[in-house]
């Protein structure tokens, strides 16, 4: 595989025993919520029949995705903090790259399928039962889930091509492309450019369908006449245009640039909150902000 070294060591944070056991509390709570949440999500959707609609069969794939997405990272993480795992295989570091940036790739495009879903329900409501039927809605999921996967194959390829002399310690609790790309003693140039070529696929064209789909959304909620119309279309949407921004601020800080050199402690920072405390948010966003959702509980 074109290495020199078997395995990294893990820094994790800095900081003295108590902060690290601190920082383990309230990465085992976050996890803990996040898995109790999202899996809460599901089983209502699944147990009620009112919930069993496009938009929460999308809201149930992204719920799905957050408890994997989670648990990629935070049990390591703990370990790692800990000092009782600190050390993380080559292959294995591949592997957790390729899975954190494919199910942040398919969470960018499941994100945009909802946005797509509300402005067919807000934009067209008398159509949008036989526009968006279970057919069409299995088949945005399914693509999602397909193309965040294969957007990322040849980019973890790539990266697991190059050549790693040593040091061999990644100043991150996990895996990522930056810290992979800081230790390797070859060329990155071409890794770099297809991260940002991915970034620009995945993300941007992305979040480019999440604001047009808004811009219709926005644009017919404002021609409703009576108030109470206007709060009730926008309280349709509005969990997933709060999950949306915090995705996609810390997604496009992380990953769409030409270059790899940003800080890598300021990286770690926005790493933790992308993957540790966003997909805690987002259960919580939607519990609060759906009225079905509410009822159900």
């Amino acid at each position: 595989n074109g290495t020199g070294v078997e395995e990294f060591i893990l820094l994790g944070f800095p900081g003295t025993w108590h902060s690290q056991v601190s920082l383990v509390v309230v990465f085992a709570l976050t996890y803990s919520l996040t898995v109790v949440g999202n899996a809460c999500i599901i089983a209502l959707v699944w147990m009620n029949s009112n919930l069993q609609t496009p938009m929460y069969f999308f809201l149930c794939n992204l719920s799905f995705l957050e408890i994997w997405y989670t648990t990629g990272i935070v049990p390591k993480a703990i370990g790692v903090m800990l000092g009782t795992s600190q050390t993380i295989s080559f292959r294995v570091c591949i592997l957790q790259l390729f899975f954190l940036l494919s199910l942040g790739s398919t969470e960018c495009f499941l994100l945009s399928v909802m946005a797509y879903d509300r402005y067919l329900a807000i934009c067209y409501p008398l159509r949008y039962s036989s526009l968006m039927n279970s057919v069409l809605s299995a088949r945005l999921v399914l693509s999602s889930w397909l193309g965040g996967f294969l957007a990322v194959s040849l980019l973890a390829f790539l990266t697991s091509r190059l050549t790693f002399c040593g040091p061999d310690v990644i100043n991150h609790f996990l895996c990522d492309i930056d810290s992979c790309l800081a230790l390797s003693c070859s060329d990155t140039w071409p890794v770099e450019l297809a991260t940002f070529l991915v970034s620009i696929i995945v993300v941007v064209a992305s979040c480019v369908v999440t604001l047009v789909s808004y811009i219709y959304i926005i644009s017919s909620i404002l021609r409703i006449q009576s108030a109470h119309g206007r709060k009730k279309a926008f309280s349709t949407c509005s969990a997933h245009l709060s999950v949306v921004t915090i995705w996609y601020g810390s997604t496009m800080f992380l990953y769409v640039k030409p270059s790899a050199q940003n800080s890598l402690d300021l990286n770690k920072l926005v790493n933790t909150f992308n993957t540790v405390v966003t997909p805690l948010l987002n259960p919580f966003i939607y519990t609060l902000r759906n009225k079905e959702v509410r009822q159900a509980l």
